[in-house]
């Protein structure tokens, strides 16, 4: 064995003996690199990858959720603020699992799973209980709010009404006042507004939309009800997208229309408009009588009364004026026969009821201005009246339930206008975005002209490199392989001698370049 390791052991000093500096040099900083490599792919493979498996949590629900992990035994790493919790990727789906099931992530709130946690086996008060419900109530909405897209933190606060035996409209409402944080860069769209406003409304009994107020630190959020149909920045840059969208597909329209009788390019359209966005609602009874009878509606009862009277006259007696009930110097007379006559009609008559909900549209057109601008090259005869007359009938169609008197030719004439004009060269629609078919041969030509150039220029350097690296290789001077004696192999120092003396004689100037050789190394 040992003699073994000794053979070895010399044939590796006689290899390195022989190898050149630069070759030790090279060898050694190759098995470097091949150590440090082993090391450091070692070192990333046998580590442990921790992903994030619990993000945003506060004191409460970390300490939760570290108390769980330290029980199971899984390591985890907490975040510099405390507010995330990283566990190895293979256990992370599973711990999430867990850590859910157990309802260990609350983000600070309780829901009604703490009024059984926390009731006492000797029972509590109603006032205690009250205290326990309102906060479960809390605890559960703001879970609610929670759960919702792009919302970061929710805080709820819920008042409900006190129980009374006495009828109070005023006190029989519940208050909720909420504060939210949306992830940075989200903002929440209108619907999604009105869906946390009517999600709180349903959670909480006796709660309407108007009692709610919901608060971020950008602002009051504002529900449809609420404002009449106008909430937020994102409502009023959607009706300008509408306003926006119309004004553009009415000019499309409109000079697609033209361009396909004056030519491509040669009429230009601008539209200003002014839409009306409020949303109305109205509600009509009418009552409408039947047909062929005389006004009136169906016969539902009737009733006739007559009634007559006579009176016979009668003689005066006593003497005028002797009674204590009588005026002094007044006689009676006889007042003859009298007779009366009364009669009575009554008709009940039952008319048609017409019961008529109008709800109009959030998009009504109540101004509209055209102005179209026409290459005066491209006009020919009447071209110019007739289109004239083209916008403005499409301008009475647009207006006809604005309210405005589009009958009258002054009222339609104002709002539209016709120019002839003779298009910019430069500066025409038509003539900068679009160019003619002799343009696009032209510079199809050139592009191709130029591909062609560059792959010649291309080819041409490559063959020239190619020509210089063969004369290169050719002028290239031939090694001379100097010879070499073995030392090594030779024992004796008289057989080195002689062998010297006999490679000058030969061959003198092999002798001389061996002796270069020898001092260079050396």
């Amino acid at each position: 064995m040992n003699e073994t390791f000794a053979r070895y052991r010399e044939g590796v000093s006689r290899w390195w003996g022989q190898t050149g500096k630069k070759q030790r040099i090279w060898l050694g900083a190759s098995l470097a690199l091949i150590i440090l490599s082993i090391i450091i792919l070692t070192y990333i493979f046998s580590r442990t990858q921790y992903e994030v498996a619990f993000n945003n949590l506060d004191s409460t629900d970390s300490a939760a959720v570290m108390n769980y992990l330290d029980s199971s035994g899984v390591s985890y790493k907490l975040s510099s603020d405390g507010k995330s919790i990283s566990v190895p990727s293979a256990a992370a789906s599973r711990v999430k699992i867990e850590v859910g099931s157990q309802g260990l992530v609350r983000n600070g709130s309780l829901g009604f799973d703490s009024i059984a946690e926390n009731s006492s086996a000797w029972g509590e008060t109603d006032n205690m209980f009250d205290v326990k419900y309102r906060n479960a109530l809390n605890g559960e909405v703001q879970q609610l709010l929670n759960n919702m897209k792009g919302v970061e933190w929710s805080k709820v606060l819920v008042t409900l009404p006190e129980e009374s035996v006495f009828a109070n409209d005023e006190g029989d409402k519940a208050i909720a006042s909420i504060s939210m944080r949306f992830t940075n860069g989200y903002r929440p769209t209108q619907k999604e507004i009105d869906g946390y406003f009517n999600l709180v409304k349903t959670a909480v009994p006796k709660l309407a939309i108007d009692d709610i107020t919901i608060a971020s630190p950008e602002g009051q959020l504002l529900s449809s009800e609420q404002s009449g149909g106008v909430a937020s920045t994102d409502s009023a840059d959607q009706l300008f997208t509408i306003q926006r969208k119309y004004e553009s597909e009415l000019k499309k329209n409109i000079q697609q229309y033209l361009s396909t009788m004056i030519g491509e390019g040669n009429v230009t359209v601008y539209i200003a408009s002014s839409l009306n966005f409020d949303k109305t609602h109205s509600e009509q009874n009418l009552l409408q009588p039947l047909a062929n009878n005389n006004n009136n509606g169906a016969l539902i009862s009737s009733q006739d009364t007559n009634k007559s009277s006579t009176n016979n006259s009668g003689a005066a007696g006593g003497v005028p004026g002797t009674g204590e009930t009588d005026v002094p110097g007044y006689t009676a007379t006889d007042s003859g026969n009298a007779s009366s006559e009364e009669s009575s009609s009554i008709r009940n008559y039952e008319y048609s009821t017409i019961r008529n909900i109008v709800e109009s549209s959030p998009f009504m057109i109540k101004d509209l201005t055209i102005s179209v601008g026409v290459n005066s090259a491209s006009l020919k005869g009447d071209a110019q009246s007739q289109i004239t007359n083209y916008v403005k009938q499409i301008l009475r169609t647009q207006l006809a339930q604005s309210g405005l008197d589009v009958s009258s030719d002054a009222v339609v004439s104002q709002r539209v206008t016709v120019m002839a004009q003779d298009f910019a060269v430069d500066g025409g629609v038509s003539q900068t975005s679009k160019l003619s078919n002799a343009w696009m041969a032209g510079i199809g030509a050139a592009a191709v002209a130029l591909i062609a150039g560059l792959v010649f220029f291309v080819r041409r350097k490559r063959k020239q490199n190619e020509q210089l690296m063969a004369a290169a290789a050719a002028a290239e001077p031939v090694r001379v392989e100097y010879p070499t004696i073995d030392l090594e192999n030779v024992t004796n120092d008289h057989q080195v001698r002689k062998n010297l003396e006999t490679l000058a004689k030969r061959k003198p100037e092999e002798f001389v370049n061996l002796l270069r050789t020898w001092l260079v190394d050396e």
